[in-house]
């Protein structure tokens, strides 16, 4: 099999991050594994394996015939039978297949709000899905709306999964007091609900002053930023939560914090959660999408509901004060991480899969 990966851009985020990670696995099970960014590069590139082909398409439209022309070109080239885009990138790779028939298209859906996606969109996607030869989800809403609402109906749930990342020097120095920080790495964007979390910064700074919130992810300097810095200010947490935009050296931030938090109020399978495990943290997390299917609340970390502030409090003051616990159940969620999102095991399952088209 020779398969590309089409992703809008190199930022650090969770489909951009899969994107690599599927051209990086792949590259050392098929005979030809490429990566495609069609708008941005960006911090991720640095993150590609040596075995992956690459191109930078600089697409300045929606309708970009020349970029369509040019990944056409290089599918021809290097004798490419499967187009991955993932999120929103399918549209220029339908626009290949009608010029280069012989491409199949395997839709990758990221996107934890999909099922409220917009008519517009809604539309546009739809009509695309025609064209498509398999849809990967990564949970089981999608799966049941893409079953549902899109005229491909081969559809596969299939996890999110790490791999050894390339190595990245450490540029990152988390600030507050060592020992007493908590992470939460998400990009500025109102699905991943940030008020929420400063709703519990600020009841945790009335009773633990000393422990510090550190917010991780690409800031898109858009009116949900300007209110969240704002709110910052007007909460007085200017020395309770930080804010440090994009970060290429996540491997090296993480082992910096001491508890991982994820407030989202909709998610598919956040990349963060697995690099969370990963690396042994303690997680509090909001119970949406597939996070509830790894994480067990008080086995291998803690799930409250996307509107209890009280309870996610509450379920970090137990992590502040019971350093044992944050060992167990950081151990706990590695186990769950090594066990069922490994790289091996999805990229066997995806490739039979393909196998079956």
């Amino acid at each position: 099999m020779r398969i590309v990966q089409i992703i809008d851009s190199l930022e650090i985020g969770g489909a951009e991050k899969m994107a690599v990670n599927y051209a990086n696995a792949l590259s050392k099970k098929t005979a030809f594994s490429g990566l495609v960014a069609t708008r941005a590069e960006g911090p991720l590139k640095a993150q590609l394996s040596a075995s992956v082909s690459y191109l930078f398409l600089q697409k300045r439209k929606t309708l970009d015939f020349r970029a369509a022309f040019r990944l056409k070109q290089y599918c021809k080239q290097h004798q490419v039978t499967f187009l991955q885009p993932h999120s929103s990138s399918y549209f220029i790779a339908v626009l290949v297949k009608l010029m280069y028939p012989k491409i199949q298209i395997i839709w990758h859906d990221h996107n934890g709000l999909s099922e409220f996606i917009s008519t517009q969109k809604s539309i546009v996607l739809k009509g695309a899905s025609y064209f498509f030869k398999g849809i990967i989800v990564v949970n089981y809403k999608l799966k049941n709306w893409a079953e549902k609402e899109l005229h491909c109906k081969k559809v596969i749930y299939l996890p999110n999964f790490t791999n050894e990342e390339v190595q990245i020097s450490a540029e990152t120095t988390l600030k507050g007091t060592p020992g007493k920080r908590i992470l939460c790495l998400a990009n500025l964007r109102d699905q991943k609900n940030h008020f929420f979390l400063l709703e519990v910064a600020k009841k945790l700074k009335a009773t633990h002053p000393d422990w510090t919130f550190h917010l991780v992810g690409k800031d898109f300097k858009d009116d949900y930023s300007r209110r969240l810095f704002d709110s910052i200010d007007a909460m007085n947490l200017k020395e309770t939560v930080y804010i440090y935009g994009s970060r290429n050296d996540v491997a090296a931030i993480i082992p910096q914090s001491d508890i991982a938090v994820l407030t989202s109020k909709s998610e598919g399978l956040p990349v963060a959660l697995i690099e969370y495990g990963l690396h042994k943290k303690p997680v509090v997390s909001t119970n949406v999408g597939e996070i509830p299917l790894i994480i067990k609340n008080g086995e291998n970390g803690f799930t409250v509901d996307a509107h209890d502030t009280d309870g996610f409090y509450h379920c970090l003051g137990q992590l502040i004060t019971e350093n044992e616990l944050r060992v167990v159940l950081g151990n706990n969620l590695f186990a769950t991480i090594i066990e069922h999102h490994s790289e091996d095991g999805v990229i066997k399952k995806y490739l039979n899969w393909l196998q079956t088209l």
